[in-house]
């Protein structure tokens, strides 16, 4: 099937979703909230109290009366089940292993094999400094591989050129080779989906952390399962507010939104400044979980968090940059108006 032709099935199949969005979205959005300050000291957190936080939230969300069945009701026997995170903060600002261990556990105590379970993010490289072990978690840690780890079959196409690098799928030379440097700049407007989320997993669990984003205002819920996950995204930095629709068409699509079954936001340490990237003079033991089936909300939340601490440091707002958040919310991904969200903490 020719490029264009499968562009524009993938435009008509985001239509159809948006439609379908605003007829299925309930008038209100329940997020869930845990808070222990016992869950982090000094950058270092209680497993725990870790795990029971998240098991709380899972239970409160599914409303399901124990563990086996609330993680059931999310995902089947035949899922190919994915974990997002987020591990561009390295040492102190990767999403924090014991989250991720208490919703493996989880999905173990519902039947599916540890050795089975996907967890992954673009690149991998501060993962260790972070307290994982990728030899001994039992699950699989992946990233994005460059240019091989792109599937020439999902494509994503915006009427936005950028110039390809080394890693992109489309970047080679006439000889088909792949260069680290090259004097010819390639230019294109599409991007590939990584093949982890066209074809390597069915269900897939979001866990960013809570953290702000010089470029689009939030590294939250909706960003972390979409600019990550495709290839020669730089060209969305070219547009203010980092491609705000670009963001919301590419959670909408089906290989990524349509597999979101839960947005597990990772707030034991919040950053408001400088981030994703880890900057300490702007972190905050906030020792908070959220979660909820609705990302926009748990993005909204995170944007009114963010800005009232830049406002306590004397910093601009800088949720105004965060132009998907409003968008997803207009074309009904979830609700981005904070009198529509309803804030439930499962606290001990």
């Amino acid at each position: 099937m020719p490029i264009r032709i499968l562009a524009l099935f993938f435009f008509c199949d985001l239509a159809s979703a948006f439609a379908q969005s605003a007829q299925t979205l309930p008038d209100r959005s329940i997020v869930y909230s845990a808070h222990d300050s016992a869950a982090i000291k000094d950058y270092r957190t209680d497993p725990s109290v870790v795990h029971a936080m998240v098991n709380r939230l899972v239970l409160a969300v599914t409303a399901q009366p124990d563990l086996a069945r609330a993680w059931g009701s999310l995902v089947s026997p035949n899922d190919k089940i994915g974990i997002k995170i987020s591990a561009a903060g390295g040492e102190l600002f990767t999403t924090h292993r014991d989250v991720v261990n208490a919703i493996v556990d989880g999905l173990v105590t519902a039947g599916h094999p540890r050795s089975r379970i996907i967890v992954w993010d673009r690149s991998l490289g501060g993962i260790k400094d972070a307290g994982y072990n990728p030899n001994a978690e039992g699950y699989q840690m992946k990233s994005v591989a460059p240019r091989d780890g792109y599937d020439s079959k999902a494509i994503f196409t915006a009427p936005l050129a950028g110039k390809l690098i080394w890693g992109d799928l489309e970047y080679r030379t006439d000889r088909g080779t792949v260069p680290l440097l090259s004097d010819n700049e390639q230019t294109s407007d599409q991007s590939h989906f990584s093949r982890i989320v066209s074809s390597e997993v069915t269900k897939i669990i979001n866990v960013p952390v809570m953290s702000d984003s010089s470029t689009n205002g939030l590294a939250g819920c909706l960003y972390n399962v979409t600019i990550p996950n495709i290839d020669n995204w730089r060209r969305f930095t070219q547009v203010n507010g980092f491609g705000g629709s670009a963001i919301v068409d590419l959670y909408n699509n089906f290989l990524i939104g349509k597999k979101v079954v839960l947005n597990v936001m990772d707030g034991l340490v919040a950053q408001y400044a400088g981030g994703p990237q880890s900057q300490p003079n702007y972190a905050v033991h906030h020792a908070t979980l959220l979660a909820s089936k609705d990302p926009v909300a748990i993005d909204a939340l995170a944007l009114q968090r963010i800005d009232a601490w830049r406002e306590n440091a004397k910093l601009p707002p800088i949720g105004q940059l965060a132009n998907h958040v409003r968008n997803a919310g207009q074309v009904g991904l979830g609700h981005a108006d904070l009198t529509r969200i309803d804030v439930r903490n499962v606290d001990r």
